[in-house]
């Protein structure tokens, strides 16, 4: 089915502008979008087909891989609700506008496992809720590139709970090409490109003054916008000529320097 990588899912979703419902849960088009994007083959070759017609599941695999339940999530935060961050946000308001319709198209959502295990918190709810992640997007894939390798990170428990979901893709380089993400990584694809100074999660993970808070919000967009163009690439069976990662076309006539 045809992917819109404009299309903003808080515009389908029942009682976002009245009562600020979640797209993630609600929007049709969303669900639609990754049932049809990630519905495809794994590293392995089995076939890790999703239905979203399993009762109170959002979309649901069952097979002799095992069994998962996965949710949406919306994966780059504005920080808008940040107390710290709103005095960055007020000195450039249509930006956020910008900002935010682009966070939720395609380009700007994840799956990730939906049920909880031994009443403990799903990855969804820990990386928003840990201090040294706060919700960002390029420190939960760094600390999912250090699951693979085994080493420790502030998400390490929560990860290791859903080790069976993350072996389906074999290791980091087959969960980044599977999920579309090649673009969040430098050129050999060892390393995240971070969306603000990185050091070691030492520090906090909110922006800490308006030109900071303007990188970020400036990378966060370029990951979006290069993520929807791979994924309308993937949509269209033109994988193969998808650009190199890190290397992005500004337009026909342009093309990477490096393959």
């Amino acid at each position: 089915s045809e992917i819109d990588i404009t299309f903003d899912f808080r515009s389908d979703t029942p009682g976002y502008y009245t009562s600020n419902t979640d797209p993630d849960a609600l929007s049709p088009t969303l669900r639609r979008y990754h049932k049809c994007l990630w519905s495809k083959p794994l590293p392995s070759g089995d076939f890790f087909e999703l239905v979203d017609t399993t009762p109170g599941v959002y979309l649901h695999h069952r097979s002799h891989l095992g069994e998962f339940r996965l949710t949406s999530d919306t994966v780059i935060p504005s920080f808008r609700k940040e107390a710290r961050i709103a005095p960055f946000i007020a000195q450039e308001p249509d930006e956020l506008a910008k900002f935010n319709a682009l966070g939720y198209t395609i380009g700007g959502m994840m799956l990730f496992p939906g049920n909880g295990i031994g009443n403990k918190m799903t990855i969804n709810g820990s990386r928003g809720c840990h201090g040294k992640i706060k919700d960002r997007f390029d420190l939960t894939v760094e600390c999912i590139r250090r699951h693979y390798r085994g080493d420790q990170s502030p998400l390490s428990d929560v990860l290791d709970r859903y080790a069976d979901f993350f072996d389906l893709f074999g290791d980091f380089h087959g969960y980044v090409e599977f999920f579309l993400l090649q673009d969040l990584l430098t050129e050999d694809r060892n390393t995240v490109r971070f969306m603000a100074p990185f050091e070691d999660f030492r520090t906090s993970p909110l922006p800490a003054s308006f030109e900071a808070y303007s990188t970020y919000r400036k990378r966060a967009t370029e990951f979006i916008e290069a993520r929807n163009r791979r994924i309308l690439h993937f949509a269209l069976g033109t994988a193969a000529n998808t650009p190199q990662v890190g290397v992005v076309r500004r337009n026909d006539n342009e093309t990477a320097e490096e393959q």
